[in-house]
């Protein structure tokens, strides 16, 4: 079932989640709103949405050298307490983030973040394939949309796969932590480096 746009604007309006998560969240409730509202409350991210708005500037820099000193990822990792960022889920969370980077190279934290001429230079290219295909006018918009949800979990830290655990994104991770420690827990930068780049 394909959900629209507006439809994940409604939730994501209602719950305060972002808006991967209420599309997973309308996808697996066949587009009900209140089961997908219900969805949300289970898995905790409509309370981690609402922490989102708190301030986190207590944290740690972490690093992560790989593959014997050839690449290597620095990650700031924030959280509202020290006494969080001490926590020994805190820095597995950081660790698994940092190799996560090491090993999966994305280009920016979120969609957000990405040059916006460049999301219109992909759209132009998607919408010209789908053309060239010989696909109907009115599913074009449709495969543009899809192609460019593909391409922003692919460049986009919180909305890759998490390469320990494929049925979870980073973006899950954070959440999931932020529900169990009672803070919100975000990233506000990293860096990779690879030797000969």
């Amino acid at each position: 079932m394909a959900i629209s746009a507006a439809v994940v604007q409604a939730l994501r309006k209602s719950s305060g989640a972002g808006m991967m998560d209420c599309k997973r969240a309308l996808e697996e409730a066949g587009g009900d709103q209140e089961k997908a509202t219900q969805i949300l409350r289970k898995t905790g991210t409509m309370k981690a949405a609402k922490r989102q708005g708190r301030d986190a500037r207590e944290g740690i820099i972490y690093s992560y050298i790989h593959m014997g000193g050839k690449i290597g990822v620095m990650l700031e990792l924030n959280s509202e307490t020290d006494f969080v960022a001490r926590t020994d889920d805190f820095q597995n969370l950081a660790k698994d983030v940092a190799m996560h980077i090491a090993a999966s190279n994305p280009e920016a934290i979120s969609r957000e973040e990405i040059d916006s001429t460049l999301v219109e230079k992909e759209k132009l290219i998607y919408k010209e394939q789908a053309i060239a295909s010989g696909k109907p006018e009115k599913v074009i918009e449709k495969i543009v949309e899809g192609k460019l949800d593909k391409y922003f979990q692919e460049v986009c830290l919180l909305e890759q796969p998490f390469v320990k655990d494929n049925d979870k994104t980073i973006g899950m991770l954070i959440k999931e932590l932020a529900g169990k420690l009672g803070e919100n827990v975000q990233i506000s930068r990293f860096s990779r480096f690879q030797l000969g780049e």
